[in-house]
């Protein structure tokens, strides 16, 4: 897999139509602002509500049996999270926390399902989006189980390059502070193993870092 293709797994974004009939939805939730380093909800509790991002990022993470953290996503602006367990019933199977402050609209399913019939657009944009995330959480839980870890650190700059980037003359730069410790999370790997990666990647002249921030480079940077 080459870095400057940008061929790794499809990655999700909200299309601007689905993120404007969410934030157009507001008057059916509640718009808040949530301090940053705030749990918003915690594995394994009942919960009917989800969340749109409007500013700010949120981590989504799962505690395993050993007490080992996985995270598995970052949640930028244009995101949606917590609506699985919402519309199935179920206990939280991950914990969701802020990064930073944050604009969240809080809708609660069991509230504005009712409502379904007077908002057909809304209620299509959210299955379709609830759909397509599931999809895309496939994808990435087949390049979690590869067993070539510099492949996962690959697909995950890939992702988050198309997620979070924005074009310089530099390359696609990430617009989210990485740490290895941070990508060894989202990876299953290791610290070492990261850092390996990440000197090979630099080496050959497919990315490049300042600080906490990586760009991903293209073929004719």
């Amino acid at each position: 897999m080459d870095i400057r293709t940008g061929t790794s797994t499809e990655t999700w974004h909200m299309d601007e139509h689905a993120a404007e009939v969410f934030l157009a939805a507001e008057h059916l939730g509640h718009c808040i602002q949530v301090p940053a380093h705030t749990t918003i909800y915690r594995q394994t509790e009942q919960g009917s509500t989800f969340f749109f991002v409007v500013r700010g990022r949120v981590q989504v993470e799962i505690l395993q049996e050993d007490g080992s953290e996985f995270i598995l996503e970052l949640m930028g602006p244009r995101s949606l999270f917590g609506e699985g367990s919402a519309l199935a019933n179920m206990p939280r199977m991950s914990t969701a926390s802020t990064l930073e402050p944050c604009t969240l609209i809080k809708f609660d399913y069991s509230v504005i399902k009712k409502s379904f019939p007077e908002h057909i657009e809304f209620a299509t944009a959210l299955m379709e989006v609830a759909a397509m995330k599931q999809c895309v959480l496939g994808l990435r839980i087949q390049f979690l189980a590869m067993p070539k870890s510099d492949l996962r650190i690959v697909e995950l700059l890939n992702r988050l390059a198309n997620l979070y980037g924005a074009k310089d003359a530099e390359g696609t730069r990430i617009h989210i502070p990485l740490t290895h410790e941070l990508i060894a999370a989202l990876t299953g790997t290791s610290r070492v193993t990261v850092t390996r990666t990440i000197t090979k990647l630099k080496s050959e002249g497919v990315v490049m870092t300042k600080g906490r921030y990586f760009w991903v480079k293209s073929k004719n940077s």
